[in-house]
């Protein structure tokens, strides 16, 4: 794992020292991600670093790495889990790769396959590789989008970095807000591949690859979760078992020691099990988050879980205390906004757990790719709503917009008045009211025109197929991996997602329905492979997933500094009206509507809006002239 990042010039300019400097400047922005070592590689027209967090090849790991013969560079942010394979295949056409380090495979890989070398890589990883034989820079993302990676275009010169913050701050680039992305934002809490907060900064997409040359840039896709298109078969337990043993085994054969993040749910605890299993004796910790507020805590089921496997439990308490200020610094230290509030805890965890490990276990990817989320039980009903009496349905909504405001986690109202929301619409339009932050009806409230809800719903084939995808791509792709990987690397913490490596991604994909989904059961076919490791009690257990009771503190101990967030003027660089957002806030402390989603949301983007303008040195009629297309009202 590591921080990388350069500037290109495609022309073959020669470029002055200054940008040496800068990408020495750029490499102290991702210091954070890479404390091990740090390298950088200049040539006439190019300047490419990297920062390093050591996992494999401890002694001789340094980067850029490059193919003295070609002159081919190349870094990488990220693991390369079948190195030792793709050594032995390099070996076999006279190329000997000599560091120990896995990503060292990656020039040799490159030049026998060109791009497609990235189809050969198992791993997590955003790589850019320079070729000056063609002057060619080749920058690409792994499939389910676990490792970021941004890039900006000038006339002069490509800039790439692993994150924006790399690329924004000491003024090396120009502020421009991207109108389309941050209406994305505030209605889902996160930002769709490849549109980043800027206009003039992209990201590379999950499976993805970016090739600039002196013809312009070109977008192609290596790979996508072919869920939709792949033939469903009788799933066997016997063969999952081997697959995902044999991932866990791969991902960490490391020359670290490694932990894992155990919330006490189904799918962390199944990665810890199976985990213990292939290291009976090993001693390994489990990082847990725990909260007062009872209903959201599940430090018991999780100490439950580690005394079981003999897993050596720390535990990590948040409090409402704790969020104001980590939010600004993971604002900071990222430069880019996101409306996950477990993005905080999990920060939390993360610091904790690096002061003993480089590099943890994690459940991210289950819920996608197996069916775990309660939205895709709903799609069931809502047609089965949708062809009761008009009048049926309008009594049923009106007893259940009535049900009292509930303070604990995940509660049957709160599900409840989001299905009657959306059970009317069609599938994908109704799929993406139920998972967005701010409803359609508030953002027009709050002057922000919302995103078109059909967009993604052109595809053909079964709904469940088509949300799970749209819920990969972008829910799982865009925030939950987001959110893992700026909690982690903030602190030098890798985390590994063993449900996300391919094989494992393709034997999901060919799960009929009815082994992930039946009635108002969730990812059955693995539930009945996680009883091979655990206990009937924490496998069928109800989901509640990490929440934070953001909710309660919002009304209590953080109301103060909410009001100062949602008072702030910035906010109508982005057509929110601070005014109606205080409405919302008092809506919800006086308990007539649950509004913390919508809340938290535009929290996080003041923050963020408070880091442009410092970090940009603008003032407001500036920043206002720059983005002046942004304001968008609601017609």
């Amino acid at each position: 794992m590591c921080g990388i990042c350069g500037i290109v010039n495609i022309a073959g300019d020669r470029q002055p020292e200054s940008v040496r400097l800068r990408v020495n400047a750029m490499l102290q922005t991702l210091s954070h991600r890479g404390p091990d070592d740090v390298g950088l590689r200049a040539s006439e027209s190019t300047v490419l670093g990297a920062t390093r967090l050591a996992i494999r090849g401890f002694g001789d790991g340094r980067q850029p790495m490059v193919d003295e013969a070609s002159g081919v560079v190349a870094v990488c942010n990220g693991e390369i889990d079948n190195h030792k394979e793709l050594r032995q295949w390099l070996a076999e056409r006279g190329r000997q790769v000599k560091q120990a380090t896995d990503v060292a495979v990656i020039p040799g890989m490159y030049l026998e396959l060109g791009e497609a070398f990235v189809e050969k890589l198992i791993g997590a990883f955003a790589i850019a590789v320079w070729d000056p034989r063609e002057r060619r820079l080749t920058l690409a993302r792994d499939r389910a989008g676990e490792r970021p990676l941004f890039f900006s275009q000038s006339a002069d010169s490509t800039l790439f970095a692993t994150e924006i913050a790399c690329l924004v701050t000491q003024h090396r680039l120009p502020v421009v807000f991207d109108c389309a992305a941050l209406r994305e934002y505030l209605q889902f809490g996160l930002f769709m591949a490849p549109k980043s907060p800027f206009a003039n900064i992209q990201k590379v997409p999950p499976g993805g690859i970016v090739q600039i040359d002196a013809n312009g840039i070109r977008h192609s896709a290596y790979w996508r979760w072919k869920n939709v298109e792949t033939r469903k078969q009788r799933p066997s337990l016997e063969a999952f078992d081997k697959i995902f043993r044999d991932t866990i085994r791969r991902q960490t054969d490391v020359d670290v020691d490694f932990g894992l993040f155990l919330s006490g749910g189904l799918d962390s605890s199944l990665v810890s099990a199976v985990t213990r299993s292939l290291y009976p004796g090993r001693d390994l910790k489990a990082y847990t988050l725990r909260f007062g507020e009872k209903t959201y805590d599940e430090g018991n089921f999780a100490k439950a879980v580690a005394v079981s496997l003999k897993l050596n439990p720390v535990t990590v308490w948040v409090t409402p205390q704790d969020l104001p200020e980590t939010l600004s610094l993971l604002v900071k230290t990222v430069g880019e906004p996101l409306a996950d509030p477990a993005w905080l805890p999990m920060a939390l965890l993360a610091r904790r757990a690096a002061q003993d490990v480089p590099m943890t276990l994690v459940g991210e990817g289950a819920d996608e790719i197996f069916g775990g989320y309660p939205t895709y039980t709903g799609a069931g009903l809502a047609r089965k709503f949708a062809h009761l009496p008009a009048w049926i349905r309008h009594s049923i909504r009106g007893v259940v917009e009535s049900l009292p405001v509930s303070e604990k986690k995940m509660t049957v109202s709160y599900l409840l008045k989001r299905f009657v929301q959306g059970a009317e619409l069609d599938g994908m339009a109704r799929h993406q009211l139920w998972m967005s932050n701010i409803t359609p009806a508030i953002l027009k409230r709050l002057g922000v025109a919302p995103v078109d809800p059909s967009a993604g719903s052109d595809e053909e084939g079964l709904l469940l197929d088509q949300v799970q995808r749209w819920d990969f791509e972008n829910f799982l792709g865009e925030g939950l991996l987001t959110k893992a990987d700026r909690a982690s690397m903030t602190s030098a913490l890798e985390l590994r997602a063993p449900f996300l490596d391919e094989s494992v991604m393709a034997f999901a994909a060919s799960l009929p329905a009815d082994s992930r989904v039946q009635n108002f059961s969730t990812k059955i076919f693995l539930k009945n492979y996680a009883l091979r490791y655990l206990p009937k009690s924490i496998v069928h257990r109800r989901k509640r997933g990490l929440s934070v009771p953001i909710g309660h503190w919002l009304r209590g101990p953080l109301r103060e500094w909410a009001v100062a967030k949602l008072e702030n003027k910035r906010l109508e660089q982005i057509s929110v009206r601070p005014g109606v957002a205080m409405e919302l806030l008092s809506e919800h402390c006086r308990k007539q509507a649950d509004h913390a989603r919508t809340l938290w949301t535009l929290i996080v983007i003041s923050e963020w809006l408070d880091w442009v303008a410092v970090e940009t040195e603008c003032d407001e009629t500036l920043l206002d002239k720059i983005n002046a297309p942004l304001r968008i009202i609601a017609q």
